[in-house]
């Protein structure tokens, strides 16, 4: 039988920890961070602008991040710090999510950079209504371009955030609205003071917000363009998992859908119809 010299032995082993080593390394690089958009809300139903009215969840929204939960604990996912918004949809999806993979202790905090874009003088009105009155093109401008913000609210609108004791302290331009871009300006912000750091310290973040906030901050993440992030459509109730290297740049996952690098847990049909879903809520 042909027998390895010693020196061929060695050499083997070398290159066999070598490997090791790398792989071991890339593992010890690799950051988890976890997103999910809020399940469907009682707003959503009835296809309303929501912005930050502070609706709840509706029967559907409770499975959907229930189910969200259940499949974080499946892929053995365990956040180890969560952050949310202000508004109850997403709070209450983050109990839901933490309640199913058994980690309803970890710290929480709250923030209302991570709320919903505001909408303005469209939160409360029907989408179809609104899409009847002003036309489809006009209310896709308002609802999906980068920088056009729809109509403001004023002080004396309840929509106003000076209205609402939760936002006391802050200060709000006496005519709000928000577009994408300016919902960026803020949660980008948010995301390098306080959520970098419990990253770089080695910690897996979740962050429960909503459709808006989370699609500035991914823009933000995959250096999405303007065009590109105006199409995204991100589905309710679905775990979003990215993998970011040392300097915080997403690692491609398999399975991804483009533009994003983070892949979607769960069926990937359902979560197909789920985007589709969002898509057509002013058709």
């Amino acid at each position: 039988m042909f027998a390895l010299s010693r020196s061929t032995v060695s050499l083997a082993s070398r290159a066999a920890l070598r490997r090791s080593f790398v792989v071991s390394q890339q593992a010890a690089d690799k950051h988890t961070l976890v997103l999910v958009r809020h399940g469907e809300s009682t707003w959503n139903l009835e296809n309303k602008f929501t912005g930050w009215y502070d609706c709840p969840l509706s029967p559907k929204g409770h499975e959907e991040v229930k189910e969200a939960g259940q499949l974080l604990k499946k892929e053995g996912i365990k956040p180890d710090i969560a952050h949310t918004s202000l508004l109850q949809r997403a709070i209450r999806t983050l109990w839901h999510v933490l309640e199913q993979s058994e980690l309803m202790w970890i710290p929480v905090q709250k923030a209302w950079q991570l709320n919903e874009r505001h909408y303005g003088a469209l939160q409360g009105l029907d989408k179809q209504e609104t899409v009847d009155k002003f036309g489809k093109d006009q209310v896709l401008v308002w609802r999906r371009s980068y920088d056009v913000p729809p109509p403001t609210v004023d002080r004396s609108s309840p929509h106003h955030p000076d209205n609402d004791p939760r936002y006391a302290g802050f200060e709000f331009a006496d005519e709000f609205t928000e577009s994408l871009a300016t919902t960026l300006d803020r949660v980008v912000p948010y995301w390098n003071e306080s959520i970098v750091p419990q990253i770089k310290d080695g910690k897996t973040v979740m962050i429960a917000a909503h459709g808006n906030s989370l699609r500035a901050l991914v823009k933000h993440l995959d250096g999405i363009d303007e065009s590109t992030i105006s199409e995204l459509n991100i589905p309710t109730g679905t775990p979003l998992i990215y993998e970011l290297d040392d300097n915080l740049k997403p690692i491609p996952q398999e399975g991804a859908i483009a533009p994003l690098q983070g892949r979607y847990l769960g069926d990937q049909d359902a979560i197909r119809a789920r985007i589709e879903g969002v898509k057509n809520q002013t058709k």
